[in-house]
């Protein structure tokens, strides 16, 4: 009998289903069956049933992959497996699904498993994230395949790897290298203190810093989200870690970033000095992102679940006193092991990022506040407090930066400084008497009338 063709069958107008060819499926007899634990996807055993159906009605594996819309070797490895394992088409009526999938797809045995080698994950996760040698998941692959000739192959590994990754609790999920990010928040959960004296109950805010690399938990309590307690917040985390990441991502808090932007946020100009001085970068979550300071938001979580819901029915009369218990229960958490493993944060921050981080500056961070202010026509300029400070003269009704500290006032006109004071105490009072306000301005009148005569008579200049 001569095989119907293709042209043959297009001519009659039948589908593959409706011939029966006798061509022998002659394809199978160099078919190897895919390794054990392949992860690829299946096909339906509806689409594996009607394979065995076609292969029982004489058809080829490529005029059956057309028919399925399957590749042509998957057709010859499903055909194989029902081969070896002896299933023939009609299949029983008491064979379902499962009994199939079963019988064609069993799982390994004793002796196939302790012949498969399995990687270390967790050594190979810590190869990857570490700064040292720059490593790579295929440069892990050929070490371990070059000790392990029997193992899988690369991308097997790979989808393997990240089979194990899914498995890991979500702070284990070490997104950035070691020494790259410490992401910073406030909780969502506020601690409270009372006054001793008066009984007055205060809320404070829970600051949040967390490593990216090792999950390394700090925690403080702060009078505010202000300023003045978000930057030595800061300086207290670099401090409890001993040096300082390569970048600090902040949210859009608006002591860390003036002016939220998807694209462009502005940050915060003392927040910018203090990362300057730190030597590292700020680089704020874009606005409405949360996915993008995942891992702190997880910190936040275990923070507000093992940290401050314990100390819930103590009661604390000082920041410092909170603090303190604060730091007790940190502790715990920071050397406590992750769920299903045998490592804590502590661990993995002394093994893998305390010696990636920066080196903390040798010199103390003085805190500044900045603000715009504008020359009025007394060539002076509004300080904190209703003060005074004067500037010069030629600058009235100009836009200045002042820089605010606890024992200067200094004025800049772009970053070039133009005037700098002590700070004032006193209310109202200019920084100069005078006599001296006096003396200036006559200096500068003097000064602006000589540079116009002589320009206007440079003779004059020349006698």
């Amino acid at each position: 009998m001569i095989p119907a063709t293709r042209h043959d069958l297009r001519g009659n107008g039948a589908s593959v289903h409706e011939i029966g060819l006798a061509t022998p499926l002659t394809d199978l007899t160099n078919v190897q069956l895919k390794e054990v634990g392949v992860p690829r996807k299946r096909l339906p055993m509806r689409k594996i049933r009607e394979v065995m159906r076609l292969k029982a009605a004489g058809l080829t594996s490529r005029q059956i992959a057309t028919s399925t819309r399957s590749a042509r070797t998957t057709i010859c490895e499903y055909l194989a497996r029902a081969e070896q394992a002896g299933v023939t088409w009609p299949l029983p009526d008491d064979l379902d699904d499962e009994a199939l999938e079963l019988k064609l797809f069993p799982p390994p045995t004793a002796e196939q498993a302790q012949t498969r080698p399995v990687p270390d994950w967790r050594d190979i996760h810590r190869q990857l994230k570490s700064k040292k040698h720059h490593m790579t998941l295929r440069l892990l692959w050929l070490e371990w395949k070059r000790d392990n000739p029997s193992g899988w192959q690369y991308t097997t590994y790979t989808v393997m790897y990240k089979r194990w990754l899914d498995t890991k609790d979500v702070v284990m999920r070490l997104d950035y290298k070691a020494g790259e990010a410490m992401l910073v928040d406030f909780s969502g959960d506020k601690a409270e203190i009372v006054d001793p004296g008066t009984g007055e109950v205060t809320e404070v805010e829970i600051f949040v810093a967390i490593l990216g690399c090792s999950g390394l938990l700090y925690v403080e309590a702060t009078r505010s989200q202000g300023l003045e307690s978000w930057i030595p917040a800061h300086e207290n985390a670099w401090a409890f870690y001993g040096g300082v990441t390569e970048v600090t991502i902040p949210d859009n808090l608006k002591a860390g970033v003036t002016e939220a932007c998807f694209y462009d946020p502005v940050v915060n100009r003392t927040y910018l000095d203090l990362t300057t001085h730190y030597d590292t970068v700020v680089l704020p979550t874009r606005v409405a992102k949360p996915k993008d300071k995942a891992a702190v938001e997880a910190g936040v979580l275990t923070v507000e679940r093992w940290v401050l819901a314990p100390l819930r029915h103590h009661r604390f009369f000082s920041l410092a006193e909170l603090n303190a218990a604060i730091a007790k229960q940190l502790k715990i958490v920071n050397n406590r092991a992750f769920r299903g493993e045998t490592t804590s944060r502590q661990e993995l921050f002394e093994e893998l990022e305390r010696q990636e981080l920066r080196p903390l500056p040798p010199t103390t961070f003085e805190l500044a506040t900045w603000k715009t202010v504008t020359v009025h026509v007394d060539y002076h300029v509004e300080g904190p407090d209703r003060r005074f400070y004067s500037v010069p003269y030629r600058l009235v009704r100009q836009k200045l930066d002042m820089r605010i500290t606890a024992r200067t006032i200094e004025v800049f006109k772009a970053n070039v400084r133009v005037a700098s004071h002590a700070r004032e105490h006193a209310s109202d009072i200019a920084s100069k008497s005078d006599e001296v306000r006096m003396a200036m301005h006559v200096d500068d009148v003097i000064e602006v009338a000589w540079t116009a005569t002589f320009s206007e008579c440079p003779e004059l200049l020349a006698e």
